[in-house]
């Protein structure tokens, strides 16, 4: 029989070769949790389209009205006069039955001409609330087309009217004091069922901005005059 002294002599002796065996486990260890490591992520590479899609986070949604594009220049004369006052501006209402003023008010006085400010076919003529109502609906505008609106007129056309720029409409009614303080006509502009600033569509030099032109060459020599 051995004695204490050689078991645990040769404990001593084993023991160098058992650490050496736990660090080679530890290093297999290791190298098999990389190995699946690895393996998962070469496997969420390959999620379909759709996974992927619903796994990236979404923006925030668009505000409303984002979606609708400008109103298109296409104005080319005032309603009435050749640079009326705006008697009130365009006010949008914070919420859709709210209040504000959705068109703008031009000054005017009774018995004027209201003009088409663009193109369009009339697709109204008539009375609503007591008063003479004419709508024209503008061309090259999309769908639905951009209509103007103008009250209170005594119209002189009919519905279904074709009308060019300047086309007398009718005439402002007398009772043009509907809510101004002084005569006025007013003016709206609806894009679908919204009402838009009809004021949008003028151009600026129609705003009273000047427009561009060409100035002559400083220095430039002048030519004698032809006799």
């Amino acid at each position: 029989m051995r004695s204490g002294r050689d078991r645990s002599r040769m404990t001593y002796e084993r023991l160098p070769r058992l650490r050496g065996v736990t660090c080679v486990v530890v290093r297999v260890t290791v190298l098999l949790v990389l190995a699946c490591s690895s393996v998962g992520v070469a496997g969420a590479g390959r999620v379909g389209p759709e996974r992927r899609a619903a796994a990236l986070p979404s923006g925030p949604e668009p505000p409303p009205g984002a979606g609708e594009g400008r109103v298109p220049v296409v104005g080319r004369a005032w309603p009435v006069g050749v640079r009326p006052s705006v008697v009130r501006g365009w006010e949008p209402p914070a919420t859709e039955y709210g209040a504000g003023h959705r068109g703008v008010d031009l000054a005017t006085a009774p018995g004027s001409p209201v003009r088409a400010v663009a193109p369009g076919r009339v697709s109204f003529a008539g009375r609503v609330g007591g008063r003479g109502v004419v709508s024209v609906e503008l061309s090259g505008t999309g769908a639905p087309p951009l209509r103007t609106t103008y009250e209170p007129v005594r119209p002189t056309l009919k519905k279904g009217a074709r009308v060019t720029t300047g086309t007398t409409l009718g005439t402002v009614e007398s009772a043009a004091r509907f809510h101004c303080p002084t005569a006025c006509i007013h003016w709206g502009l609806l894009k679908a069922d919204t009402y838009v600033n009809p004021l949008s569509l003028l151009p600026p030099w129609l705003l009273g901005h000047a427009p561009s032109r060409l100035l002559p060459l400083t220095g430039a020599p002048v030519r004698p005059p032809s006799r």
